[in-house]
């Protein structure tokens, strides 16, 4: 009598993870460690959202606003990107590391530590627009490759001084002589671990971060952030809570915002122009946000008395959502 074989029972096949349409802007408090791809990732998930991606990289030895935008807040990325930027941070005096942060490797050093009379003179050297060499480990792109990738293969890397603005620059504190804390406002592109280097090599030491926080990334602000355990714990199937995400529009502080009527909008929508007349019509040219019950409709440029659209909102929720 021949043995019957038990065949194993095949393991359960994984439910597909539901994916939302969701529509927001999620401003995180990215703590220290995290990469900013890794934080977009645990946001898409917390949210179960279909489409996500952020507004501005901050490395993973620094913490503070990771603005993350999800769903159709993705087309507004570019106007969070080009606002301002604050920060808080720490420099110690005496070394430079090719990284020009704490995770580098050690390249100068000097024995010279500025008091507070010769920072605070040499401030204003780095106050407004400046050009500056970004740091040799950087995302920026070199014939199509990362600078940091070519940097951690021992490649040389050269990259070009870039124009840049500093709208503010303040020392907040010595708590002692090897370290100095700042406060900084700055512009797009600018690299406060290039900062650090720059100032100080014109003071006659060297210097590199060990603390680096962001405050603020255009419209976004510390105060309004979510730190990472505050982030919906939804279980499978069920949907997420949206209370913590910021409306689309909230990006678009800066641009000038216009009201159309439903049947405009539904035009707008269908990508056809609409003419403006009477008092409707905008009283200035360029981009603007077009308003309509409520809801961003689209993105549109106004052309002698034209609104043109050039991004198309559909969302999803709540009037703003």
């Amino acid at each position: 009598m021949t043995e019957a074989v038990q065949i194993p029972t095949p393991p359960p096949r994984q439910q597909k993870r539901i994916k939302r349409d969701i529509d927001g802007w999620l401003i995180l408090d990215k703590p220290v460690g995290m990469t900013s791809t890794h934080a977009v990732a645990v946001v898409k998930r917390a949210f179960q959202a279909k489409k996500a991606g952020h507004a501005g990289t901050l490395d993973p030895l620094a913490s503070g606003i990771l603005p993350i935008a999800l769903g159709e807040a993705t087309k507004t990325v570019p106007y969070v990107m080009d606002g301002r930027k604050a920060y808080r941070f720490t420099v110690r005096w005496g070394v430079e590391t090719d990284t020009d942060d704490a995770e580098g490797r050690e390249i100068a050093t000097a024995d010279l530590r500025p008091d507070r009379a010769a920072i605070e003179a040499i401030l204003p050297k780095f106050t407004g627009a400046l050009m500056q060499t970004p740091p040799k480990f950087s995302a920026l792109k070199i014939q199509g490759q990362r600078a940091y990738d070519l940097a951690r293969d021992g490649e040389e890397v050269v990259l070009e001084p870039r124009p840049i603005e500093v709208k503010r620059l303040t020392l907040t504190a010595m708590p002692d002589a090897d370290n100095a804390e700042f406060e900084a406002e700055c512009g797009k592109g600018t690299y406060v671990r290039a900062l650090a280097r720059d100032i100080g090599r014109a003071l006659g030491t060297r210097g590199h971060v060990v603390a680096l926080r962001r405050t603020a990334v255009g419209p976004f602000i510390e105060q309004r952030a979510v730190v990472v355990d505050q982030l919906p714990q939804t279980e499978e199937g069920a949907a997420p809570t949206l209370s913590t995400l910021q409306p689309v529009v909230a990006a678009l502080v800066d641009v000038p915002s216009v009201m159309v009527s439903r049947a405009d909008a539904s035009r707008l929508a269908r990508g056809q122009a609409v003419i403006m007349r009477g008092r409707d019509a905008p009283i200035v040219g360029g981009w603007l946000a077009v308003m309509a019950e409520g809801r961003l409709v689209a993105l549109a440029e106004a052309i002698e008395g034209e609104l043109c659209p050039r991004r198309i909102f559909r969302l999803n929720g709540p009037p703003n959502a």
